[in-house]
């Protein structure tokens, strides 16, 4: 392309600078952002004020300077000769809330790794998929889905890691299960509708709140101020009887103090697979206060699900004949859950350069999962034989569910403090809160229940766990070029189990971890659009409720004395910002991102293929493993008519020692012995070597943009063994997007958009498990490998109206 374009180039190249003060005393703003509008060019003025953008082919540019507490300005420039502009900014009259996510965030002077996804490219992706889908694009990242088509039981991974090692926050606040450390998107239908963007770190990151990043963050940020009134309609219908229906709106700023902004949403789906049909409800509403020194906001949002369970894969032959297979049959067999999110936000401005933002927040669940089971052992369910004359029935079909009912409650705080030259930038911070959860499990019906009463519980146990943080972090500004990052946090974890679970073992803990998670980083400006940074990060993370759970029965001390894992991130990177090449006399604007990371895990949990007395599976802690690569992403655009966007993963991903456990069975399925196996610098299952996206969007005409997106996924392994036998082979997938936007006089705007996914209809699985085992005096390994197919060409129509 360098190559294409270098001919093409404008001779006549100039400066665009100027500086950047306050206009109320003429000071200088160091660190304000300055973009040229339309591109993906920007920069940040100096400790002076300054800013420059060199190489600038003639032509008409709008200048757009943001900064923290003022509003935002605009400067039209024709550009034909080098241009010196000053912009004054006037303190903004009302606080935006910012603040209050900002101690989270990561940017460019704290030396990690991380994408921002703006609102414009949610919507564009936006068809009603689970919220993973929405990031696929972004580098190093892969999703799945347990239906097949992105609607229901969604799967995110990046780097390898799924999401019970990614960090995730809505506004600050933490979303990951306490116990399971999984986030469950299912749970907050459409939430991409009333998102204003969302920043992924990978690596350990700047997490601060909730569990340890072991992968990755995603730092979510939910509708910001807007000062004008809105309403919004989307319908879409599409393959598999997926439907879409949501309704917004907004009061924009009322008195110049309050806003008001809500949703009602409504997705179903009848599923790729059999019956994995999704019945999705969610609601989004916030209402806040906008004073002059601070804010006050209140969010809430809900989602009912309920889903036909899909989880248990479809089995390898059966892959050619019936992909759409489902072992489950019973007409509700399905998943009920419903997750209420409560946040009250505050800041303050406390002085001229010191505010505190805080947040108290409140997360309701409850719900279950219904089973039917047929000949099942009474005695398991703690329902006594049924005697009728002779005969004595001990077994019998049961309809089961299993409930959880938790509560999750805290508050987070940061304090901010930023010196009068712009170059110190300090945080104060912390976070407090508490899960306590229900576990239980209720006989609705059986063919022979005896003397047993209808919900009858058979099990019931109860985890509560306290999590409490308080991290300092601070970025200083040593000259123009030079800035450093540290941050260090001290976090505690008190966690008790108390009861028996649903195999009747008594699964009582107590467990207490004590954690020092330091970060640092530097950034150095090579020019003024170009950034070298490094930085090194420790991040730890306690055992997930399996783990303690699951441990052999009446091994209580080995239980509490699980090990903790820790992480080494060192993550190293280049950023290019430019604007400096002309093509047909139209600005082209290109960035480029290079980044190599080294995660160095130390204790890390992986399964072995060991089980517990009742044949779950277990993990166990491996000493040494890692994950190292490069990350590059680029992107050209010109100006809004032609945008390209790629990015490109190559990584290894390795323990250095693993062994794993086989399992041989005599002919009555007692086990006989165990077969060890050792393998040195094998691969970390699901961690592809290379994945990459690659995005081409052209709006050949005013208001129509069609993209062409490409995803691709190397082989992966469902185990540890790096056995071929026991793989998900890679992958190669197209979607085709188009979006046409008119705007007529009696409305802001009408989009139709229309998604195909898998243009080029690719059977293909991003997803599975496995298990093996052998028999005495048989040498063949028998493995039972089990995948998620993913849907073949399908597509999904939006109608969006815009008051």
């Amino acid at each position: 392309m360098a190559v294409t374009l270098l001919p093409l180039q404008l001779l006549a190249q100039y400066k665009l600078s100027g500086y950047v003060t306050d206009a109320a005393n003429n000071e200088a703003l160091a660190g304000a952002t300055v973009v040229l509008a339309g591109t993906t060019t920007g920069t940040t003025s100096g400790s002076d004020g300054f800013f420059e953008f060199q190489n600038l082919p003639t032509g008409n540019y709008t200048l757009r300077v943001t900064f923290l507490g003022y509003g935002q300005a605009e400067r039209q420039v024709r550009l034909s000769t080098d241009t010196n502009v000053n912009i004054t900014l006037q303190q903004a009259s009302l606080r935006t809330g910012e603040v209050v996510v900002s101690a989270t965030r990561a940017n460019e002077k704290t030396g990690t790794t991380f994408t921002n996804v703006d609102r414009e490219e949610i919507q564009a992706r936006n068809f009603g998929q689970d919220l993973p889908y929405l990031l696929e694009q972004t580098p190093s990242v892969v999703v799945n889905s347990d239906a097949g088509a992105g609607v229901g039981y969604t799967g995110i991974r990046i780097r390898g890691s799924d999401i019970t090692r990614i960090n995730v926050t809505i506004n600050g606040i933490p979303v990951n299960d306490a116990e399971s450390h999984g986030t469950f998107f299912v749970n907050m239908p459409d939430l991409g509708s009333s998102v204003q963007d969302i920043q992924v770190q990978r690596g350990v990151g700047t997490s601060t709140n909730g569990a340890g990043a072991f992968g990755a963050s995603l730092n979510i940020r939910t509708l910001g101020l807007n000062k004008d009134a809105y309403a919004e309609a989307v319908n879409g219908y599409g393959s598999f009887n997926t439907w879409r229906h949501s309704v917004s709106f907004g009061s924009g700023l009322i008195n110049d103090k309050f806003t008001f902004d809500g949703r009602l949403s409504k997705i179903s789906s009848d599923g790729y697979v059999d019956r994995a049909s999704s019945d999705l409800k969610s609601y989004y509403f916030a209402g806040g206060y906008h004073g002059k020194k601070g804010m006050i906001k209140f969010v809430t949002f809900s989602g009912k699900e309920q889903t036909y369970q899909a989880w248990n894969g479809v089995p390898e032959d059966k892959l050619e004949t019936d992909r759409t297979y489902n072992s489950l049959t019973y007409d509700n067999e399905t998943d009920n859950y419903q997750q209420d999110h409560y946040q009250l936000h505050y800041s303050k401005d406390l002085a001229s350069r010191l505010n505190l933002g805080g947040a108290f927040f409140y997360t309701r669940g409850r719900g279950y999962y219904e089973q039917f089971k047929d000949d099942e052992r009474l005695s398991k369910y703690g329902i006594a034989p049924v005697v009728i004359g002779e005969t004595t029935i001990s077994r019998s079909d049961i309809i089961r569910q299993k409930w959880l009912d938790n509560h999750f409650y805290g508050a987070t705080y940061a304090l901010n403090y930023t010196d009068e030259a712009g170059k110190l930038e300090a945080t104060l911070g912390g976070a407090w809160n508490k899960y306590d959860g229900d576990h239980f499990g209720e006989v609705i019906w059986a063919r022979y229940a005896g003397t047993s009463n209808i919900r009858h519980r058979y099990y019931d146990n109860t985890g509560v766990k306290t999590d409490f943080n308080i991290f300092g972090k601070v970025t200083y500004q040593l000259n123009d070029k030079l800035g450093v990052f540290g941050d260090l946090q001290y976090r505690t974890v008190d966690y008790n189990i108390d009861g028996v679970d649903d195999n009747n073992v008594d699964v009582t803990t107590r467990a207490s971890f004590h954690f020092v998670n330091p970060k640092a980083g530097v950034t150095y400006s090579v020019t003024d659009n170009q950034t070298v940074y490094a930085s090194y990060a420790v991040g730890n993370r306690e055992p997930a409720r399996s783990d303690f759970t699951d441990t052999p029965m009446n091994n209580q001390a080995n239980r509490e004395g699980l090990t903790a894992e820790t992480l080494y991130n060192l993550e190293a990177g280049y950023r290019l910002r430019g604007n400096g090449l002309s093509l047909f006399g139209q600005n082209l604007g290109y960035t480029m991102d290079a980044n190599y990371f080294y995660m160095d895990y130390d204790n890390q949990l992986v399964l072995t293929g060991q089980l517990n007395d009742v044949g779950a599976p277990l993990r166990t802690n491996i000493k040494d493993s890692y994950r190292t690569g490069i990350e590059l992403a680029g992107a050209v655009r010109l100006n809004d008519a032609v945008e390209l966007r790629s990015n490109l993963t190559l990584s290894r991903n390795k323990i250095r020692n693993y062994t794993e456990t086989v399992y041989v069975y005599d002919e009555d399925y007692n086990v006989e012995n165990t077969l060890q196996n050792d393998y040195s610098e094998t691969d970390i299952s699901f961690s592809p070597a290379v994945v990459s996206a690659h995005q081409l969007e052209v709006q050949p005409i005013k208001g129509f943009r069609t993209a062409l997106l490409y995803k691709t996924v190397s082989k992966q392994y469902l185990d540890n063994t790096a056995s071929e036998d026991r793989m998900l082979k890679g992958y190669q997938v197209m979607d085709l997007r188009l979006r046409y936007t008119l705007k007529p006089a009696f409305m802001r705007e009408v989009e139709v958009a229309l998604l195909v996914n898998n243009l080029l209809n690719k059977k293909y699985e991003a997803n599975g498990y496995t298990f093996s085992e052998q028999y005495a005096g048989d040498p063949t390994r028998y493995d039972y490998n089990y995948y998620y197919p993913q849907a073949t060409r399908n597509f999904l129509l939006s109608v969006g109206l815009k008051f």
